[in-house]
């Protein structure tokens, strides 16, 4: 790399976080690791930590996405969630790519091509979240007729996406009985594949009888959506509320805690390009926005709001000291020092000292706005037992 900005990206981390979630929630035939945008970022070469442990199915938004990964494998099936343009179906066939689809007027475009191979696909339902998805059952009975005169289509999987997690509201339990409605017509165990959770109701609910898929996202990544209760007044009234809100409204049981054992494996460094004193009085960065209190130093890195690091950060470490940010730029950031910090030292924006859930919590955001802020432009150095390779998406 040309400048010392980068993520390090620990695929051992992956492997046992992929590990630790099987071996727990261990009743489904087949996991799909999620690895849309760039593997969230953490670099689309992570498939291969993920497969070691047990994922035998991924999960894409787009075909480039798809095509990305058969660049680092060729074999596992990989399915795309949204539909693609169907100008390029030669393209998702000839590299194996399943596709979603989500209407019947979809299907019946894909029935007028003519297919030289036979094609996988899977069903998506709407159940309420009015994104993508087959909205009835007279559809999907119509949907289910078209694909029974297509010898060349495969129907390998059915699914939804639930909106919310159930734990704070009637919308998981309401989505699940619409999917059962809309697919009432259909005997389910036909279906090779039916995955509805995801990673947040995963972790929250029992598994569903008639599911065999579950599709992981950001708890491979480290986050087990495990709820801690909290203590005090104002909490065990909110409690009450909740279980009050519940009752009234028939929710089906929730879990709120879990004893998965993940770790983060994306953490971010930088060095200090610059060390300049300053006098008390003096302005630091565009339009003067800190004033220096004391005389001291200001260290200038190289990241800035373009790799998705601004001020709002709050603080680095350097020899495992924190530092406060007090200017950014589109491609550094100052931050005030004292005199033990000289060029070429080695700052921590998060990682070991400074969590991912400190910075989202500073910034108001959740991990998966984190993950897609560190902009592409960031090269990825991801680890592999004792070796690195830096990688450039």
């Amino acid at each position: 790399m040309y400048r010392k900005t980068y993520a390090c990206i620990d695929g051992k981390i992956l492997e046992e976080n992929t590990k630790e979630i099987i071996k727990k929630y261990n009743h489904y035939q087949y996991y799909f690791g999620v690895v849309k945008n760039n593997a969230y970022h953490h670099g689309i070469r992570v498939v291969q930590n993920l497969i070691k442990e047990g994922i035998n199915y991924l999960a894409v938004s787009s075909l480039e996405e798809a095509l990305e990964i058969r660049k680092y494998n060729v074999e596992i099936p990989i399915l795309v969630l949204e539909p693609i343009n169907l100008d390029y179906i030669d393209d998702a066939i000839s590299k194996k790519i399943t596709l979603t689809v989500d209407s019947l007027d979809y299907l019946k475009q894909l029935n007028k091509m003519e297919l030289a191979y036979s094609l996988l696909i899977h069903l998506k339902i709407d159940s309420g979240m009015n994104r993508l998805g087959i909205k009835t059952r007279k559809e999907l009975n119509d949907v289910m007729k078209w694909i029974s005169k297509n010898d060349k289509l495969y129907l390998e999987g059915i699914y939804s996406h639930f909106a919310t997690t159930g734990v704070h509201d009637i919308y998981y339990d309401k989505q699940l009985s619409t999917f059962k409605e809309i697919t009432m017509d259909v005997d389910l165990t036909t279906i090779p594949i039916v995955h509805l959770d995801r990673s947040l109701t995963l972790v929250t609910h029992e598994k569903l009888d008639f599911v065999n898929g579950v599709r992981l996202g950001i708890v491979l990544f480290g986050f087990s959506g495990s709820r801690k209760k909290s203590t005090g007044i104002k909490n065990a009234l909110r409690e009450m509320k909740r279980n009050w809100y519940l009752k009234r409204h028939s929710v089906s049981k929730t879990i709120l805690e879990n004893d998965l054992n993940l770790r983060t494996a994306f953490s971010l460094y930088s060095e200090v390009i610059s060390v300049r004193k300053v006098l008390k009085g003096e302005v630091v960065g565009y339009n003067a926005t800190y004033k220096v209190k004391n005389s001291g130093y200001i260290a200038t890195l190289p990241v800035g709001y373009a790799d998705g690091v601004t001020k709002e950060f709050g603080c680095v470490v350097i020899h495992k000291k924190r530092f406060p940010i007090v200017a950014d730029s589109m491609d550094m950031i100052m931050v005030l020092v004292d005199k033990s910090v000289k060029c070429k030292d080695k700052v921590e924006i998060f990682g070991d000292t400074i969590s991912i859930r400190e910075v989202t919590s500073k910034l108001g955001i959740n991990a998966y706005h984190l993950f897609n802020q560190i902009s592409n432009r960031v090269p990825r150095v991801h680890m592999e037992s004792d070796e690195e390779f830096e990688v450039k998406y």
